[in-house]
């Protein structure tokens, strides 16, 4: 049976404590069992916060972070020094983690437009990224844990309700997104539910509605949240405030 679980924090900052004590101990289960770990980073400011507390908590001298890897599940097709970029935003995380033994190699961003001439070459460019990481034949790694935001309307990734979609495994590029920058590059639904756990990162009251919808019905078009599931676990890793409608 696959678990799913609604975990409720006091505040924003005890969920990214929470969420980050959670990752480092999943993260050393994962090198216990097989020797390297695969985690799917996100961004938006929940997502950072969770990164930050990472880098801060004791704990992270336990995990051998020369063998984790990290992914991303969306990013902005901007400029790779755009502070839109999630990946400019969690640079702290990475810095934090050098200095105990992060291979830099590991951290597979998706590309910007200074190194690709389109949104669609950066998400070809991570699709191949994905299957190279693989285990033969497969189109990606088997993520031990994937995390995500969801936004006001129910949004994942770069997912946004009635927009674009793809049944392929891999990434796709995503124009003429409602929230900008328009431009993005993001994971498909398929290949985010190839995850061991999906955890879905949620604070704030205006993210009450979405959460609660998520929960009542699967709708991927209308409610994209709905539709995360982990094949082991998917855990809402929320805050009082955005589980006021549950």
């Amino acid at each position: 049976m696959i678990a799913r679980q609604i975990v409720i924090h006091e505040d924003a900052n005890a969920t990214a404590q929470g969420i980050a004590a959670r990752l480092i101990t999943s993260i050393a289960d994962a090198l216990a069992a097989r020797g390297v770990a695969h985690v799917v980073v996100t961004g938006g400011s929940l997502g950072i916060a969770t990164l930050v507390a990472v880098a801060q908590n004791p704990a992270n001298l336990s995990v051998n972070w020369s063998a984790v890897h990290f992914w991303w599940g969306d990013e902005r097709f901007v400029a790779a020094d755009s502070a839109d970029r999630n990946a400019v935003q969690a640079e702290p995380l990475f810095t934090a983690l050098d200095a105990l033994g992060l291979e830099r190699g590991n951290v597979h961003m998706m590309g910007d437009s200074d190194s690709f001439a389109s949104a669609e070459d950066a998400a070809t460019a991570y699709t191949q990224l994905l299957a190279e990481e693989a285990s033969e034949g497969a189109a990606n790694p088997v993520f031990d844990v994937l995390m995500l935001g969801m936004g006001p309307d129910s949004h994942v990734a770069s997912l946004f309700p009635n927009h674009t979609r793809s049944g392929q495994l891999g990434a796709i590029a995503v124009h003429d997104s409602p929230k900008p920058p328009p431009h993005r590059v993001s994971l498909t639904m398929s290949t985010i539910n190839t995850a061991r756990e999906v955890w879905l990162l949620v604070s704030g009251a205006e993210k009450a509605p979405a959460l609660a919808a998520a929960q009542h019905e699967v709708n991927e078009l209308a409610v994209p949240a709905s539709a995360v599931q982990g094949t082991e676990a998917t855990r809402w890793l929320i805050d009082r405030s955005a589980a006021t409608l549950l």
